[in-house]
């Protein structure tokens, strides 16, 4: 057990922002790469053969996963780590811990209720809410698989606790490796148990893909493990009791409002595109989904992990008093992610029909247009992370909140127009998210700018210019990559022939992008040849 003890708490040393920054990516790579693996197994079993019983898929989890995120999520994460961390720094140790032991415990409460309320209202809401346009069988599945998937948000929330405090800690290991045990959960399940479960000769389960909603839950029990064993070493105190007193305890629960209702209407748009969808053709819910998670990936990537490993240094600025290192720092973070951001968003447009391939076998006109009319997103909601994250280092959701409502009710009124004034169809969901994404950006930096004079100056906004010039060069490239290298039909349009020229054409068009941006003198791409200078040097030695 010691032996256990001692890997365990190596593993999950401090890190600085930079390290955790570099981990964050790599872990988010790995999950994203399973994650397309488990798409692709999903859509190479049922998309073209059982399209409504993936819509039905799709539409099993809004529910669960909107409790989740109105209750929980990045609710916790922004209004737990400032007040934790000030806790810290003023050397109140046991007040943290109180804080710690009364979140986890408020929230598996809170959760726990919510998932027994979805077990009991899945019908009318699948039927009248979330996805009235699917068939009554659809309809059916999707119930019987809301049932089983309503575990999850006690499941996360309790590991989302857990998450944040080794954030707070600056210890992110365990908490980088979760979402990747979650993947490999619904991996198992499509693997193994859309076959049935035979135990001893008895068949306990008949299989089909409602065994695919038992690797949901698979995974997020798995995911809670890893979490909890992240947690050795870190001194947590852990009572069964929420010590309502506690101050800090008091604090985050006058934030957590304002941020769970930002969280719930942002999650709101969701439930208003798959009522939407579900009217639209067979697949068309599945279809959207899934432009929206290869949209996603990069921001994750990108956005979300360096957003992730900042905040809790960000916080600890604002603690210390320190607002000039603050505001230093989160211009040299903007700047990398909007560096980064261009490129990626360029770059995924070109070979739009690539990564619609590796997710579906074969390729799909729809997945593929939809995600070229969502690249857009990809900048603004990367940007969006970073930005919201200056007002909750402030212990400050109501003007993030404030922001999200108008910038919400913008894309359900352009959602609405698009699909049903406009006849648009899917497309319409898909212009009015990156609409949405950039109104939501700039007016979060117009706010920025009133209460951060001199943060948004005339360096920083030269510099963009020429990260924006430096990706106009490299779209030339792009373009012309792939004209060299089209993607084909029949046996061509497999993985082993695709990737290789999505690598070629994703290399290329991005050492083009880093050759310009040295030529513009932008810093943010000096680490990047300072690394491939030493890996040359390091193989020529060799």
């Amino acid at each position: 057990m010691g032996k256990v003890q001692s890997v365990v708490k190596r593993a999950n040393r401090k890190l600085t922002v930079r390290f955790a920054a570099v981990l964050i990516a790599a872990s988010t790579m790995t999950s994203m790469l399973f994650g397309f693996l488990r798409e692709r197994l999903l859509n190479g079993y049922y998309y073209d053969t059982y399209p409504v019983g993936l819509d039905a898929y799709t539409a099993a989890f809004i529910l669960p996963d909107f409790m989740y995120f109105i209750l929980v999520s990045g609710a916790l994460s922004v209004t737990f780590i400032p007040v934790f961390n000030q806790r810290l720094a003023g050397g109140n140790k046991k007040s943290a811990w109180e804080l710690s032991t009364s979140m986890i415990n408020l929230m598996a409460l809170a959760t726990l209720v919510a998932s027994i309320l979805i077990i009991i209202f899945a019908e009318p809401l699948i039927r009248f809410v979330i996805a009235p346009g699917l068939s009554e069988s659809g309809t059916a599945l999707a119930v019987s698989m809301m049932r089983v998937i309503a575990v999850n948000p006690f499941l996360f929330a309790v590991a989302t606790v857990i998450a944040s405090i080794q954030q707070a800690l600056g210890r992110f290991t365990f908490y980088a490796l979760a979402p990747t045990i979650y993947n490999i959960g619904i991996i198992i399940g499509i693997l193994f148990f859309t076959g049935g479960i035979n135990i001893f000769g008895w068949q306990v389960f008949e299989g089909g893909i409602m065994g695919v909603a038992l690797g949901v839950v698979l995974g997020s029990v798995l995911q809670l493990v890893i979490s909890s064993i992240g947690l050795i070493g870190l001194g947590l105190d852990y009572r069964f009791k929420i010590y309502w007193r506690n101050k800090g305890f008091r604090k985050v629960l006058s934030l957590l409002p304002a941020r769970s209702l930002d969280q719930g209407m942002d999650y709101l748009v969701g439930i208003v595109e798959t009522n939407l969808a579900s009217r639209m053709a067979a697949g068309t819910v599945r279809a959207y989904n899934q432009a929206m998670t290869l949209q996603m990936a990069p921001i994750n990537l990108i956005g979300v992990a360096i957003s992730t490993a900042a905040f809790p240094k960000m916080t600890e600025r604002l603690s210390s008093g320190r607002s000039d290192l603050f505001m230093s720092e989160l211009r040299a973070v903007l700047r990398v992610i909007i560096w980064l951001s261009l490129p990626v968003a360029i770059i995924t447009f070109f070979t739009r029909g690539y990564l619609v391939n590796f997710i579906q076998p074969g390729g799909d006109t729809l997945m593929a247009g939809l995600l070229g009319a969502l690249v857009i997103a990809i900048l603004f909601r990367s940007v969006y992370y970073i930005a919201a994250r200056t007002f909750y280092a402030q212990q400050d959701t109501k003007t993030p909140l404030y922001i999200s409502i108008f910038s919400i009710g913008l894309n359900i009124i352009l959602a609405i127009w698009f699909t049903s004034g406009l006849d648009m169809g899917a497309y319409g969901l898909a212009w009015a998210q990156s609409i949405m994404a950039a109104v939501e950006v700039f007016i979060l930096f117009a706010v920025m700018a009133v209460r951060f004079p001199g943060l948004l100056d005339k360096g920083f906004w030269n510099a963009v210019w020429r990260m924006a010039s430096a990706t106009g060069f490299m779209a030339i490239v792009s373009y012309l990559l792939v004209l060299l290298m089209p993607l084909q039909s029949g046996d061509d349009s497999s993985f082993y022939f695709t990737f290789p020229k999505f690598i070629v054409i994703t290399a290329v068009s991005f050492a083009v992008y880093v050759a310009f941006s040295r030529l513009l003198k932008l810093e943010e791409a000096n680490p990047v040849i300072r690394t491939l200078q030493r890996l040359s040097s390091g193989g020529t030695r060799s």
